[in-house]
């Protein structure tokens, strides 16, 4: 058993952790009015072909572009929050997640530091018939690896221009500074050894617990 487990994927090995914890919750504290049905069937190939998430350039690319199709949820504490988060995002501790008006047909991507708790919260409105839910893939550590400090060679080849000032003009539009240097430089240096720059600075939202979500036409389910 524990060499099946280590054998399994990132991905795999959370979502495992994420439908153990998950069931004990959900069996500990039903949602009011009725039992919670779960398809392990239909889970289990969410996960399998990955389309249970979206990634940091992809979410990059939808606030970039201004889309108001999605609501981001950000679940860590109040005291992470204030210190960083990602633009677009709602304040929603893991705790409050099941209070918090969320439409069921809404698109939900869901964040912390790592994945750990993202998983759990997905699984959580997956249970409860939430049926646009998304976690982001490697959580705030990949945001801040992928796009705010992404990490460029040393001495790209040439091919490597547009695709690396496009990555560039990307983590400075979100404050970031691209961190260069890698395996293959002329020095030896590793690319963890590169220090990790000062996060950008971001105002927390006034009032509220976080920030509002952008205006919909439409708003389906409760």
């Amino acid at each position: 058993m524990t060499r099946w487990f280590a054998s399994l994927s990132l991905n795999a090995r959370l979502a495992l952790v994420a439908f153990v914890l998950g069931a004990v919750a959900i069996a500990a504290s039903p949602a009011p009015g009725g039992s919670i049905r779960l398809d392990a069937a239909d889970l289990a190939a969410i996960v399998s072909r990955e389309a249970d998430h979206v990634t940091p350039r992809e979410l990059a690319d939808w606030i970039i572009q201004g889309r108001a199709d999605y609501r981001l949820i950000d679940l860590r504490d109040e005291a992470a929050f204030k210190a960083y988060f990602i633009p677009t995002a709602e304040h929603v501790p893991l705790v409050r997640l099941a209070e918090y008006p969320l439409g069921r047909n809404e698109r939900l991507v869901l964040y912390s530091d790592g994945g750990v708790h993202a998983a759990q919260a997905w699984f959580l409105l997956k249970a409860r018939g939430f049926k646009g839910v998304y976690t982001l893939r490697g959580g705030l550590d990949a945001w801040k690896d992928e796009i705010l400090f992404p990490r460029l060679p040393e001495h790209p080849a040439p091919a490597e221009a547009e695709s690396l000032g496009r990555l560039t003009a990307i983590s400075r539009h979100f404050g970031g500074t691209p961190r260069v240097g890698g395996p293959a430089d002329a020095t030896g240096g590793s690319l963890a050894a590169l220090p990790m720059p000062e996060m950008p600075k971001v105002v927390a939202p006034a009032a509220g617990s976080g920030t509002k979500a952008p205006a919909r036409k439409k708003k389906e389910g409760c």
